[in-house]
C-alpha cells in the first residue's frame, strides 16, 4: 500500500474516534484538559486535510491506483456522513438536511459505480469539490460554535444551506456528465462497428 492510500485508510480510522469524541459526555466538557469542541474540530480538520493530501501525493508521485480511486470517495462520504449524523444527535443541524445530503452521496456513489462497471471514470467535478469545501467549512463552524460560541453556530447553520444547494446542483452535474460519457461511448462503438463493417465489405 502506497502513502496516499495509507492516508485514506487513516482517514477512515479517524471517523470512529471523532464520533466518540462528539457523542461522549466528558466531565467538564474537557478531553485531556482541552475543550471537547476544539478536540473534535482538530480531529475533523486533520481527517479533512488527509483528503487533500492523499490526492496531491497520488498525482505528484504518479501513484494513482484503482484502489485509491475507489477508497478515497468512500472515505470522504464515511467521514462526512458520520459527522453530520453525530451533529443531528447533538441538535446542531436539522435532520432533514442531513438526510438529503446523505441521500445525494449514496446516489452519486451508485452512479459512479455504474459508470465504473461500464468502463467509464467520473472524477470529482469542480462543483463536487466546492460541495466538499462547503461541507468542511460548515461542519467546522458547527463544532466550534457548539454551546460556547453561538455566532459560529449560526454561521454554520447558514453554511449548511450552501452545502445543501451545492450538493443538489453537483448531483445533477454528475448525472449530466454520466449521460454525456455514455453517449460519447455509444457513438464511438457505433463508429467502430461501422468502420469494421466497411472493411469487411471491401475484403469480401
Amino acid at each position: 500500500m502506497n502513502l496516499p492510500n495509507g492516508l485514506t485508510v487513516a482517514r477512515i480510522f479517524l471517523v470512529p474516534v471523532l464520533v466518540s469524541v462528539l457523542l461522549t459526555k466528558f466531565e467538564g466538557r474537557l478531553v485531556m484538559g482541552l475543550p471537547v469542541e476544539l478536540v473534535a474540530a482538530g480531529i475533523f480538520g486533520l481527517a479533512s486535510l488527509t483528503d487533500w493530501l492523499d490526492g496531491y501525493l497520488a498525482r505528484s508521485r504518479k501513484q494513482v491506483t484503482t484502489l485509491g480511486q475507489i477508497l478515497d470517495p468512500l472515505a470522504d462520504k464515511l467521514l462526512i456522513s458520520a459527522t453530520l449524523i453525530s451533529l443531528v444527535q447533538l441538535d446542531l443541524v436539522q435532520s432533514w438536511m442531513v438526510g438529503v445530503i446523505i441521500g445525494r452521496e449514496i446516489a452519486v456513489t451508485g452512479l459512479r459505480n455504474l459508470a465504473y462497471s461500464r468502463g467509464l471514470t467520473m472524477p470529482a467535478s469542480g462543483l463536487g469539490k466546492l460541495k466538499m469545501a462547503s461541507q468542511v467549512t460548515a461542519i467546522l463552524l458547527l463544532i466550534l460554535g457548539w454551546e460556547r460560541v453561538p455566532a459560529l453556530l449560526v454561521l454554520g447553520q447558514a453554511a449548511m444551506w450552501v452545502v445543501l444547494i451545492t450538493a443538489l446542483v453537483s448531483a445533477v452535474d454528475y448525472y449530466q456528465g454520466f449521460q454525456r460519457a455514455m453517449t460519447s461511448r455509444d457513438d464511438k462503438v457505433a463508429d467502430f462497428e461501422a468502420a469494421k463493417s466497411a472493411r469487411e465489405k471491401k475484403i469480401s
